[in-house]
């Protein structure tokens, strides 16, 4: 059973991504990405200090021989802005990958879909290998595909909620219409059974961030989202049985003596 995931024709090993922010400190945030077993994880662009690098930043925390650095635009709400954000991260030697949001509404931080796929036709001509972070919408979600898209990357419940897989019926169906690129449940996970959930339901990645770094005990999260993403991938793959109203007995008593 496959447990890789591959995007834009790039294998990662693991099918986790995190991010790296909300951690009580750099050295947490190693340890977790470690733990995890991660081979991705996400940069805010505006988080990380471009202009002075005798200053101590989060990259010097990130080993680039082993972890694959996924800028994202955290905090734009134009395609503008995005853009531009997205194509500063890659003039300092980040990524020409990008994991592209643009938000439409503050409270929320649910997408700007016009912006959005304003945004990835924009960086796709550029040369960027775009993977946006967008609502369950499957007419959107084609048309990014569309505009170049890499993959396609769903939110479960709102950004930082913790809420766990709220809109399963739509993910289902993102995930029976949409075939030709990688799906990435991204945003709302809280805990392992629901990075466990987002997988058994056929994603191919999930990505999150605050159900790590603002655990108890992040290290052990982490340590947690890797088994259940694992766990969640290869409950999908053996297939699971039908639900049923009522009982089946589990030894069958055909050919029981006595009977």
């Amino acid at each position: 059973m496959s447990v890789t995931l591959t995007i834009a024709g790039r294998e990662f090993r693991s099918q986790l991504i995190l991010g790296t922010g909300k951690y009580r400190s750099f050295q947490e945030m190693a340890r977790c990405h470690a733990a995890s077993g991660a081979d991705m994880v996400t940069v805010a662009v505006r988080r990380v200090n471009l202009n002075d690098r005798s200053r101590e930043s989060l990259l010097d925390y990130i080993d680039r021989s082993k972890l694959f650095i996924l800028p994202n635009t955290a905090g734009c709400y134009t395609a503008e802005d995005a853009i531009r954000t997205s194509l500063l991260g890659r003039e300092v030697g980040l990524s020409n990958w990008v994991k592209l949001e643009v938000i439409g509404d503050e409270k929320t931080l649910f997408p700007d879909n016009q912006g959005l796929l304003e945004a990835t036709r924009a960086l796709v001509k550029e040369g960027f290998v775009v993977l946006p972070y967008t609502n369950d919408d499957l007419v959107n979600a084609r048309r990014l595909i569309d505009a170049g898209a890499a993959a396609v990357m769903p939110l479960a419940a709102p950004i930082g909620s913790g809420m766990g897989v709220q809109n399963a019926t739509s993910l289902c169906i993102l995930r029976e219409m949409i075939t030709e690129v990688p799906l990435i449940v991204d945003a709302g996970v809280g805990t392992a059974s629901d990075a466990a959930i987002a997988m058994e339901l056929g994603f191919d990645g999930v990505l999150l961030n605050t159900a790590v770094a603002e655990a108890q005990d992040s290290e052990s999260m982490a340590v947690a989202m890797k088994l259940a993403v694992e766990a969640g991938r290869r409950a999908y793959l053996a297939g699971r049985i039908p639900k049923k109203l009522y009982a089946s007995a589990s030894s069958p008593l055909a050919g029981v003596v006595g009977r």
